[in-house]
């Protein structure tokens, strides 16, 4: 089954997740991609493979039967293999029989859920920094706010979760979707934890992300929580916001 290739991280977040009546955003990692033997990084070219996409739509019909929401909103990454992931896990969604209008959701490309755009201010001053360093040590040399061109690292978080927030469902059962890639993830999900050193382990695998969700009607009052690996966190968004001072 293609399941079996999803991260068990995401199976038991399902357990925790708030009631039905919570909107909940699933920011995640594209689907398995194609791997280039050499190469350090990934290109934007890279596409998803016939299992990448085949768990991306099983994924999508899981969500829809066992989270009792319905997918009202979706942004992505404009690269093509977030693109795919997000269509089809919309497609996915739609083969449930629990689905609601699923086929009408738009994927809203957003330049804010890839490099440059999340992050970086001014690739020529920090691409060479990502070609030295690879992406991990990158984004570690990034969260403590060692490199040039780049957006301070709570910054660069808030304007993503910014985002996230004005995508969000508004209505009972809702669901969004956000699809990005690893190094955004990685960057977000260290500075929201205080954490100063990613390490390999804590790397979002292809098709493994976080729920997010907001407590608040305006966004720089509310209070974000989220589910990573088997936790659930929180932090206040004004409180985390000061920290950048």
């Amino acid at each position: 089954m293609a399941l079996e290739l999803l991260p068990i991280s995401m199976l038991k977040a399902i357990d925790l997740l708030p009631d039905a009546k919570t909107p909940v955003t699933l920011f995640t990692r594209h689907s398995i991609r194609e791997i280039v033997a050499g190469q350090g990084l990934a290109g934007y070219d890279l596409q998803l493979t016939s299992q990448g996409r085949d768990l991306a739509q099983a994924w999508g019909t899981y969500l829809i039967d066992h989270t009792d929401r319905s997918i009202q909103h979706c942004i992505s990454s404009p690269i093509q293999r977030c693109v795919d992931t997000a269509a089809l896990m919309i497609q996915g969604a739609d083969s449930s029989t629990l689905a609601q209008n699923t086929h009408c959701i738009e994927i809203v490309e957003q330049g804010l859920l890839v490099e440059p755009g999340s992050f970086v201010l001014d690739i020529k001053q920090a691409g060479p920094y990502f070609r030295e360093q690879g992406a991990l040590g990158f984004i570690n040399s990034f969260v403590k706010n060692a490199l040039p061109g780049m957006k301070h690292p709570i910054s660069g978080v808030v304007d993503v979760l910014e985002l996230i927030y004005n995508t969000h469902p508004q209505d009972n059962f809702g669901l969004s979707l956000a699809v990005s890639h690893d190094t955004i993830l990685a960057a977000i999900l260290a500075v929201i934890s205080g954490k100063h050193i990613v390490t390999r382990e804590d790397w979002p695998k292809m098709m493994e992300g976080l729920f997010v969700w907001f407590e608040g009607d305006v966004f720089l009052d509310s209070k974000l929580k989220w589910i990573w690996r088997g936790e659930v966190n929180e932090l206040n968004i004004r409180d985390f916001q000061r920290l950048e001072s």
